[in-house]
C-alpha cells in the first residue's frame, strides 16, 4: 500500500503532505495530482519539491504521468515507477515513440516507407513495414492500433532499461542530455 502525496503545484503543501504521509507505515510513497493540467516544467519542479521528502529506502511511484521527456525527468527527480495510458492510447490513434521523436503513421510520408517504425527494436511491429502498418489504419483494421501498442510499450520498456544502465553506470546525466531534444519535437 502506498501514500499518495498531493499538494497541486505548491511546494509546501507538497512538504507538508510528504511529511504526514511519512509518519505512516507506507511500503511506498506516490506522487499524484500532477498528471492533468500541469505543465511539464511545474511537474518537474513539484517533483524537486516533494521527492526529498520521501524515504529514500522505499520505492517512490508518479502516478499517470507517461511522456517519455516527462519520465526521463521523473526518474532524474528521483521517481522509480510510472504508470499511464500514453503508450496503448497513442498507440490505438497511429502515434508511435521512438527514439528519434514520435511517428505519426497515417502521414502521407509513410504511405511507401518499406522500413520499420523503429531500426533496432525487437517487437512484433517491427516486423513490418511503415507503409504496412499504416495501411492497417487507414483500412480499419484493428491490427494496426494492436502493433503500433505493442510498439510504444516495447519502446517504454526500453527507454526504462536504458535509465537504468545508465544510473548503474553512472552516465545518466549525459544520456538525459542526449534524449530530451528527441522526445521533445514531433517528427513526420
Amino acid at each position: 500500500m502506498f501514500g499518495i502525496v498531493q499538494g497541486g503545484l505548491e511546494p509546501d503543501l507538497r512538504r507538508e503532505s510528504a511529511a504526514a504521509l511519512r509518519q505512516m507505515p507506507f511500503e511506498g510513497y506516490a506522487v499524484g495530482g500532477l498528471s492533468v493540467g500541469a505543465e511539464p516544467e511545474a511537474m518537474v519542479a513539484a517533483l524537486h519539491a516533494t521527492v526529498p521528502h520521501l524515504p529514500a529506502g522505499k520505492p517512490r511511484y508518479l502516478m499517470g504521468v507517461g511522456q517519455p521527456q516527462d519520465i526521463v525527468e521523473a526518474v532524474a527527480a528521483g521517481i522509480d515507477m510510472f504508470d499511464c495510458v500514453l503508450p496503448t492510447r497513442c498507440g490505438r490513434n497511429s502515434l508511435v515513440y521512438t527514439f528519434a521523436g514520435q511517428v505519426r503513421l497515417r502521414n502521407l510520408c509513410h504511405a511507401t516507407d518499406p522500413g520499420p517504425l523503429e531500426e533496432g527494436c525487437p517487437c512484433l511491429a517491427c516486423r513490418h513495414s511503415r507503409s504496412y502498418i499504416r495501411h492497417l489504419f487507414l483500412a480499419g483494421e484493428m491490427l494496426g492500433p494492436i502493433l503500433a501498442s505493442i510498439h510504444n510499450l516495447t519502446f517504454y520498456q526500453r527507454l526504462v532499461a536504458r535509465l537504468r544502465a545508465a544510473i548503474v553506470d553512472g552516465s545518466f546525466e549525459s544520456l538525459r542530455r542526449e534524449l530530451l531534444p528527441r522526445f521533445a519535437r514531433a517528427e513526420a
